[in-house]
Parts: C-alpha cells; structure tokens; sequence
C-alpha cells in the first residue's frame, strides 16, 4: 500500500485530540450513530446531487497509520503511549450506509450513516465533509447547468480555474456525475473513464501566417472530427468564411466551430446562417467563455443557435455559491443493545421547533 493513497491524517487536529480523550475515559469502543446531512440547497435549488462516494470508499478502505503518522503524534507530547499503540493497530470496522451517486438529495435527510466505535466513526467526520461537500457542490451546479441547456450537451470545462489538482480531477468527475457529457480534463479520462474533449487555443491560430492556413493544417491532421476556433480576429468577417472555405475542401467527418468571446446570441445566429448557406447544415456551433446556467438560459430564449457549452470556471468552482453545507452530527449511542437519540440543539431556531 502507498503512501500516497493514505490520507488518514487529513484531518482537523480535535479528531485526534477527541479520539485520544474516548480511549483514556474507557468509552472508545462505545457504539455510536453519525448521521450526515446537508440544511441548504446551493444556489437555492430545489435538490442537490449526491457525490464522492467512491473516494469516501477509498478513504476508509485504507485508513491506517503509518510509522510517519505515530512518529509525529508522539512528538507533539499530548497523546498517551496506550493511545499510541493503538492507533498501531487502527483498522476501520464501523458499517456505513450511504446513498448512491448521481441520487438527488434533500435538505435534512441523512446521505451517509455511520454505526461503530465512537473512536472511529468520530475519526472520519473531516475526510467525509470534505469529499462529500466538495463533489455533490460540483455535481449539483453541474446538474443545473445541464438542465438549463435544454437537452444541449454542456462539456466541462473548468480545469485550469479550480482550487488545485484534486478539485479539478474530482471537479471534473463530480460534473459528469451532475450529467456533462464530458470534461477537458484529459488525466480523467485515463482514470475514470471520462470523455476528454477539446478542440484548439487562440495560440494555435496566431502560430500560422493566416487563420486560414491554421483552419487548414488542423483539419488536414484530425479530419475525422475538426472543430475549429472562430474568434481569434473576428468570427463573421474571418472566423467562420475561413472555416466554411476549410470545411469545403478537407471535407472533414464531422465539423464544428467554437466562439468563445463576444455576443452569443448574435454570433451564433449569423454563423448558422453563413454555414447553411454553404450547405453546411451538420456543422456543430459550440459556445464557451463564463457560462453558467443563468447565461445559458437566457441566451436559448434569445433563440441562440447553439448545439454545445463548454462551461469552466462558474462550474469547477461552482461560483455563485461555492460551498455545499453538509455536516456529521452525533445521532445516537448505544448502550447495552439499547440506543438513545441525541441532538445537537443551540441556539436553532429550526431544532427547538421540531423537538417541541
């Protein structure tokens, strides 16, 4: 086993804390309930999209610590020599209940259910929030984004905005999880299965001498599915007559153009117009640049002609409300076969009303 695949002290530091206090009171092997659960929709939705199950999975399957891990505890001069030995022989074996991916969810409703030791179902209350928050975020503003599209396929675009390389690997799978057809993420696609998806930069065509002479040699190299980028100089006057003029003579098996800048609604009008004039009926108009669902609604009530979105940033980073609230709260213990409610209740307005 790798190191590398061993997150175990991805955690906030009261887990190991608490952990310590459970074995030195003699209550760290006293069955305990855990319940997690989300109180908010993001972006005042109606439902959520349940994922990172999956990496939740790997996480407790590997959970141990290694001699690096003890090393480090022991030097911290907190934590009891027992306790350290212990967690030697750390082995997860709560059960755990879950719903599964791509389920939409519901405020208050428990998604995961741990029962175990309390020393351990207490342990993994970080690494669960994080993985589950992080993916059913992505996957809820994914799954937004892709009904406002209106049956239009939405690509994931995000990479190169999210919140480092795991957000945009687990980003990029979480989205497909929410219904995008695919990702730009190539890495995801070698390990998960995802279509990666992508056509050309700005860069390639600023290479060549024209954007003609750039429209060509792509094509000429992949001319079963050429897409080509319309909106380096200016998409009506030069983007798309240099990509028709290409389409006419390489005459690839499927054709697309991309606009990622400018009036949407507009530029996708006229360039349909221009492309079936020439008898071009099967080229695919793709559009990308700050979309999000809010965009992509209103521009297909423009009457935009669009037949894909590459949807990035507002997406891998889900923009408008960047943090799924999920929590892991104490449900219940058991003692003697018997088990007992329990209930955070504070100050919550929401709590008193229901316990009353």
């Amino acid at each position: 086993m790798k190191d590398r695949h061993n997150l175990t002290m991805l955690t906030d530091f009261y887990e190991l804390t608490m952990a310590n206090g459970y074995f030195e009171t003699g209550i760290a092997e006293d069955i305990a309930y855990f319940d997690m659960f989300f109180r908010k929709t993001p972006d005042g939705g109606g439902f959520a999209i349940m994922a990172g199950l999956e990496q939740a999975i790997e996480y407790l399957s590997n959970l141990r610590f290694s001699d690096r891990d003890i090393e480090y505890l022991e030097n911290k001069g907190i934590f009891s020599k027992a306790f350290l030995e212990y967690l030697k022989e750390f082995k997860f074996t709560c059960d755990v209940w879950a719903v599964p991916e791509g389920t939409p969810i519901f405020p208050g409703e428990p998604i995961i259910s741990v029962k175990g030791p309390v020393i351990q179902a207490q342990f993994i209350e970080t690494m669960l929030l994080l993985l589950i928050n992080h993916q059913s975020l992505i996957a809820t503003k994914a799954n937004r984004i892709v009904r406002s599209a209106k049956g239009r396929g939405v690509m994931e675009f995000g990479t190169r905005r999210a919140h480092g390389a795991s957000a945009a690997v687990l980003g990029s799978r979480a989205a497909y999880i929410g219904g995008c057809i695919g990702t730009a993420c190539a890495i995801s696609e070698r390990d998960y299965g995802i279509m990666s998806l992508g056509t050309m930069a700005h860069s390639w065509v600023q290479m060549y001498a024209s954007e003609y002479e750039a429209f060509k040699k792509y094509a000429e190299i992949y001319p079963e599915n050429c897409t080509l980028l319309v909106d380096t100089y200016n998409v009506l006057k030069s983007g798309v007559p240099n990509a028709i003029k290409v389409f006419k003579e390489i005459k690839p098996q499927q054709m697309g153009i991309r606009i990622d800048s400018g009036d949407i609604t507009y530029l996708t009008k006229n360039a349909r117009k221009m492309l079936d004039s020439e008898g071009l009926q099967e080229c695919k108009i793709i559009v990308s640049n700050s979309l999000d669902e809010y965009i992509i609604r209103e521009v297909i009530l423009e009457g935009a002609c669009v037949d894909s979105f590459g949807v990035g940033e507002r997406l891998i980073t889900s923009k408008s409300e960047p943090v799924f609230g999920g929590v892991y709260k104490l449900a219940a213990v058991e003692k003697n076969g018997v088990m007992m409610p329990k209930i955070k209740v504070s100050e919550n307005v929401d709590t008193k009303i229901l316990i009353k």
